[in-house]
């Protein structure tokens, strides 16, 4: 069971003055500011607090509450979003966790795919339970972003467009290529699909693999795009790459310079 030491009405005071002026995570310098106090002093409520059981540190300088109904101060993440923002930013949430948000995929992942510009020696970090995967990203591509609430904090998370052009520039954030063919397909029946704008996007990004696994992607699952294709022709760059780094791609697809596994070869193909 839960254990918790109680404390005065001044520190519960300016605990709920805390709480009330954050968005889900508190910081040393937040608290400073909300309770008008020097950040050591700030620093050693929280530290006090917590030991108390009424807060759980995440990491040096940041805190997240306790839930009065947790059973205990070891508590998962109410939301990995609002953490990763804190930690991370700049950041987006991307990949398999935007491709869930939007409903283009029924597949539940645990990890959190979090493109950001900030570069971390742990890739995988887990914090509190939760597992994250981080994506470095130059600041340049940062685009393609939707705001979304998370109860008071409005976090940055791909539309569905740029989500489909990072699977297609790494598959391995949809969980491999395979589950980012099908991604696609219910991209294309999404009403806020647009490959239209997932071209102009790809163009903007500037990575040539990307046209690569789009154009042999949709002779797949929309083969009558003609002009989706075509264009995807037209921004083919040089060189031969491979369908998915994962798999063992011993067929070359030359009209879209790529190599595919055996059993993704078209009975169709020229080559």
């Amino acid at each position: 069971m839960r254990s918790l030491e109680g404390i005065g009405t001044i520190d519960r005071e300016r605990m709920a003055a805390v709480i009330r002026g954050t968005k889900g995570t508190v910081s040393v310098n937040e608290a400073s500011q909300i309770l008008d106090v020097i950040s050591t002093d700030a620093a050693k409520m929280l530290s006090r607090w917590t030991k108390k059981g009424w807060f759980s540190r995440i990491k040096r300088g940041l805190y997240i509450p306790v839930p009065l109904e947790s059973k205990t101060v070891d508590i998962p993440l109410e939301d990995p979003w609002l953490v990763a923002d804190r930690l991370f930013a700049p950041c987006y949430i991307g990949g398999w966790s935007a491709a869930e948000y939007f409903d283009l995929t029924e597949q539940i992942f645990s990890t959190i795919v979090v493109m950001t510009c900030k570069r971390s020696r742990d890739l995988k970090p887990v914090i509190k339970g939760t597992p994250f995967m981080l994506r470095t990203v130059p600041e340049k591509t940062m685009f393609g972003l939707k705001p979304v609430w998370r109860g008071q904090a409005k976090i940055q998370v791909s539309d569905t467009s740029r989500t489909m052009l990072d699977l297609l520039a790494n598959p391995e954030l949809g969980g491999g290529i395979r589950s980012v063919k099908d991604m696609l397909g219910n991209f294309l029946i999404s009403p806020k699909g647009s490959l239209e704008q997932l071209v102009d996007y790809a163009k903007q990004l500037g990575n040539g693999v990307v046209f690569k696994r789009l154009g042999f992607l949709i002779e797949f699952v929309a083969p009558d795009e003609k002009k989706i294709l075509e264009e995807c022709r037209q921004n083919l760059t040089q060189g031969n790459a491979k369908l998915d780094l994962k798999l063992d791609n011993t067929k070359l697809i030359t009209r879209w310079r790529l190599w595919v596994p055996e059993n993704w070869k078209r009975m169709k193909t020229n080559d």
